[in-house]
């Protein structure tokens, strides 16, 4: 690592502030608007929750959502008004025709990072092989904000989480800001 990314990352906040949306129909149709992960029996979303406390941030809000793109969209701008600094999604980034959150959120960013995405199913070989080309995850910025779009299962969660977003949290966020 060169002294200029060195001294980014030291520069780099602790104690952001995240909001987590869960994307899923079946889950939204049994549980409806769930507010907590505990409450819609979210196994992702309490990782989630989980990972992001246990790395010194803070979560500000979760929420349950069906895979509807005006209802993704509202959360998202929902969660912008928050005082968070990193939204992050899980569900709806696969090929299904139900699977709509890239194109809901994609038209939003105002910046693209490919380079989640990239590195993301370049760390995700290692545990499903060449179905890696299934997965659309995405991530982007709006305003001052940071969008991450991950896949819905447990093990995406985690390796996005706690390889990607979580050590370079704060990174992002002092370039976007």
């Amino acid at each position: 690592m060169d002294s200029v990314t060195q001294k980014h990352k030291k520069d780099s906040k602790k104690g952001l502030g995240f909001y987590l949306i869960s994307i899923s129909s079946s889950r939204f149709a049994s549980y409806g608007s769930a507010r907590s992960p505990g409450d819609a029996d979210d196994i992702s979303g309490e990782l989630m929750e989980e990972l992001v406390k246990k790395n010194g941030h803070n979560v500000l809000g979760y929420e349950l959502v069906s895979d509807d793109p005006s209802g993704i969209q509202k959360a998202v701008m929902d969660a912008l008004q928050k005082e968070a600094d990193i939204i992050v999604t899980t569900g709806g980034t696969g090929l299904t025709p139900t699977d709509v959150t890239i194109e809901s959120l994609a038209p939003m960013f105002e910046k693209q990072m490919p380079g989640f995405g990239e590195l993301f199913r370049y760390k995700s070989i290692e545990q499903i092989g060449s179905a890696v080309i299934l997965t659309r995850a995405a991530a982007g910025t709006v305003g001052n904000k940071a969008i991450f779009c991950l896949p819905g299962s447990p093990g995406a969660v985690e390796l996005a989480l706690s390889e990607i977003i979580l050590p370079e949290a704060g990174h992002v966020v002092n370039h976007i800001r």
